[in-house]
């Protein structure tokens, strides 16, 4: 997979009040513009083992702005797999032209089954899967968020040697594969920790499937209501830490642990001296989705 790793630097934030820490962000949103960040680690070797298997058409799932589906539709024509995404809300068939990432996604070559939200709780269940073999053949499976082991074994590969001297590593938690990644890849002297874009307790017993250490914790008071929520304090802040550092940040992750993450900051969580690193995970295909939906609410935009 031929993809621009060594853009993935770590880039130092220079902070107004940085209460004696220093603070890094790791850049992997620069590794593609569209399969980047995690999508990238997740799906490196879930491509390889389609391709080990003989598999030549990838199916997974996501919703109507899914950074995944964008990066599988990516990936899968720079790869040459025939690719299908199962999009949750089946009315969402009537309006693919307007929604810029599943434009984007029937153009890399996409093909769509849109199902209703009721019938995508069961995307998990073996007799879905064995309905969609039937519809449409044989696919390599890739579940939703592509978590599954060979994407946690991809996001281990985010640290490197030159980043056993931070302290703390932070990164936003959506499915658990990244974080469950990161924390396997750490060192003994640093602590993960995770910023759930989502409300609820479930990602603990996830992340605790892949993860092989115990270094890490969630701060769950960032989530701004939780899954794709956003409200004009967090559209500020993204908006300010771009004027600020000229790097962009997606609402729905990267954009919310970097608050919360300059907000532990601002109380003093962090003692002196501490070296933070956080994960630039992407997604910032999902920006102009959110900005059609901030439009509708007469919300600030995001620059």
């Amino acid at each position: 997979m031929n993809f621009n790793l060594e853009h993935s630097i770590n880039q130092q934030l220079v902070l107004p009040n940085n209460k004696g820490v220093t603070v890094c962000l790791k850049r992997e949103d620069a590794i593609h513009p569209f399969v980047s960040g995690n999508k990238f680690r997740k799906l490196k070797y879930n491509l390889l083992e389609a391709e080990k298997l003989g598999c030549k058409t990838l199916l997974t799932f996501g919703g109507a702005y899914s950074n995944h589906i964008a990066a599988v539709a990516s990936a899968g024509q720079l790869m040459g797999f025939n690719t299908i995404g199962v999009i949750r809300g089946d009315e969402l068939k009537e309006g693919i032209n307007a929604n810029t990432t599943l434009s984007f996604a029937q153009e890399c070559g996409m093909q769509f089954k849109f199902v209703s939200r009721e019938i995508y709780r069961e995307k998990t269940t073996e007799v879905f899967i064995e309905k969609l073999k039937t519809e449409f053949g044989q696919f390599y499976l890739i579940p939703e968020g592509g978590t599954n082991t060979l994407a946690v074994e991809g996001c281990e590969e985010i640290l490197t040697s030159e980043d056993d001297t931070f302290d703390y590593i932070c990164c936003a938690v959506g499915t658990g594969g990244t974080i469950s990644g990161l924390i396997n890849g750490s060192k003994p002297n640093q602590q993960i920790l995770g910023f759930p874009a989502l409300k609820g307790d479930f990602l603990q017993q996830d992340i605790s499937k892949f993860a092989t250490k115990t270094n890490w914790e969630l701060k769950t008071d960032y989530h701004f209501g939780g899954y794709a929520k956003i409200n004009a304090e967090l559209i500020g802040f993204i908006n300010q830490f771009k004027t600020d550092y000229n790097i962009p940040l997606d609402p729905v992750y990267t954009g919310k642990m970097m608050f919360g993450v300059f907000d532990l900051i601002e109380k003093g969580y962090f003692p002196k001296g501490t070296k933070i690193l956080a994960i630039h995970t992407g997604g910032l295909q999902g920006i102009t989705g959110m900005n059609t939906i901030l439009k509708k609410k007469n919300l600030p935009l995001i620059e």
